[in-house]
């Protein structure tokens, strides 16, 4: 598979999983597209171990927890009073409103729902975790229950 088909598969989902980790448009991109000059990098030392896209997944994950470790040792400066909050134009209101529920949870968790939201298999996703696939099916439930319940109660607003 060449990088391009490779870009072209994955790009989305990428993003995607990113934005569950980050929960920041801007963020998200500039994580995935590091995402990708790594993939574009280290392609030749791919060793077909597992699938390609639980490799990518995982140098996803991995960027993702780096960037959050950078972004809680810099301190946060205070927010000027003038901006407005303005969402992405093409995201509708309750995608943000999930991604804002799934920035509420552990790290973990965060990764696990990102993943399974991209509709990756559950032994894929043990993979890419290091945790067993057992474990992954309990967290998943879990944590749509969590979801659930963080949901309702913005639900008014919907």
């Amino acid at each position: 598979m060449s990088f391009e088909e490779i870009y072209d598969t994955y790009y989305s989902k990428i993003f995607r999983v990113c934005m569950g980790y980050m929960n920041d448009h801007d963020r998200a991109r500039d994580v995935t597209q590091d995402t990708f000059i790594s993939v574009w990098q280290k392609l030749d030392q791919f060793r077909n171990e597992s699938a390609i896209g639980t490799w990518i997944f995982r140098i996803a994950s991995n960027h993702c927890l780096r960037q959050l470790e950078k972004q809680n040792r810099m301190p946060i400066g205070e927010m000027p009073a003038e901006l407005e909050d303005k969402a992405p134009p093409d995201t509708e209101g309750q995608v943000q409103l999930l991604y804002k529920c799934i920035a509420q949870l552990p790290e973990i968790d965060r990764i696990i729902i990102s993943l399974e939201l991209e509709d990756i298999k559950q032994a894929e996703i043990a993979a890419i975790t290091g945790l067993s696939e057992t474990n992954i099916r309990v967290k998943v439930y879990r944590i749509k229950e969590k979801l659930s319940r963080k949901f309702k109660k913005y639900e008014p607003q919907y």
